[in-house]
């Protein structure tokens, strides 16, 4: 597991653990017992102090957002505990990206966190000679030409692959001379190319669908964690509503607006200088960027994308919260 991975994932569990018990100051609340909440505590309590004390502040001004923004968190009746739970990394892979949920089952009533530590990534996605990212992202098959793009250029991969098992010798990114350009670049042109020709055979679908792909179909507040401002940013993924509800007692202390999803690619292009890097802005506010990598130092037929939202409709309620000790 990946050193980011593994703080991400220690993060996962100072958020929960910090929730949990300022929340059962006042109220019942139950922390349900799994395997991914295990291996969070584990990668937490395996952390020096003085990490484990910044994951701890980060999470602490966390709770403070999004205390204030949803009364319903601590408006409750006896009978109906408070009950949280860590979610496995498959929840994500089906589309679901809370890492963290909050719920009253008998009041129908639930929010999510997506924790985020030093990163804004919402999604490392695959690209190979077989994967069709249209269907999987979108419902919207891609076309024979984009993989007679492709394949030729996977297919080089797999023969360097297959002749280093031959040689019992793994063959590694770094003996390649060029690889952002033989591999990387024309992959993402092929990419672009093929979203282009989706939207044209598909008017007004790719740019809902692929937003929906990256966020999920749940709100939820993504929780951000800056170690460098020693920050925490709150940002509420208001898309169905259901976020910052009043509750019998109290109202929300802002207003969370529902965010408009967009309609219209207005422009995708390479980040000038990248060969690795393209953009995609659309209507409503939303870019988003495509880094394409290699997930493992030894050479495999496939590659990886980091996908990060870079901007955003200024309907997102968004929050930065200094950490204090």
């Amino acid at each position: 597991m990946a050193k980011q991975t593994e703080n991400g994932k220690a993060f996962e569990y100072a958020c929960i653990d910090f929730f949990t018990k300022s929340l059962s100051k006042k109220q019942n609340v139950t922390v349900v017992k799994n395997a991914p909440l295990d291996t969070a505590e584990e990668l937490f309590n395996s952390l020096d102090r003085n990490t484990r004390d910044d994951l701890e502040s980060a999470a602490k001004a966390a709770y403070k957002v999004v205390n204030n923004l949803e009364p319903r968190i601590e408006s409750y009746l006896i009978d109906f505990p408070l009950e949280l739970t860590l979610q496995a990394d498959a929840k994500g892979q089906a589309g679901d990206v809370r890492d963290v949920v909050l719920s009253r089952p008998e009041e129908d009533w639930e929010i999510g966190l997506s924790c985020k530590h030093n990163h804004q990534a919402i999604k490392h996605s695959r690209l190979s000679e077989t994967i069709d990212f249209g269907k999987e992202w979108m419902s919207l098959p891609c076309s024979e030409q984009y993989f007679d793009e492709v394949r030729p250029i996977f297919a080089k991969l797999r023969k360097i692959k297959d002749e280093s098992v031959r040689r019992e010798k793994p063959a590694l990114w770094s003996d390649l001379e060029d690889k952002e350009g033989e591999y990387y670049e024309p992959v993402l042109s092929a990419f672009l190319k093929e979203l282009s020709r989706l939207d044209k055979c598909y008017p007004n679908k790719v740019p809902e669908r692929m937003v929906q792909y990256l966020l999920g179909r749940n709100d939820f507040y993504k929780i951000i964690s800056d170690d460098a401002t020693r920050t925490t940013r709150v940002e509420a993924f208001n898309i169905n509503g259901t976020l910052g509800q009043s509750s019998k007692n109290q109202i929300a202390r802002a207003r969370i607006k529902r965010i408009k999803l967009p309609t219209r690619i207005l422009k995708m292009e390479f980040i000038q200088g990248k060969k690795n890097k393209v953009q995609v802005f659309f209507d409503e506010g939303w870019t988003i960027t495509f880094r394409i990598h290699n997930a493992s130092s030894k050479i495999e037929p496939s590659l990886k994308f980091d996908v990060q939202l870079v901007s955003l409709p200024n309907s997102i309620y968004a929050q930065s919260e200094p950490w204090q000790f």
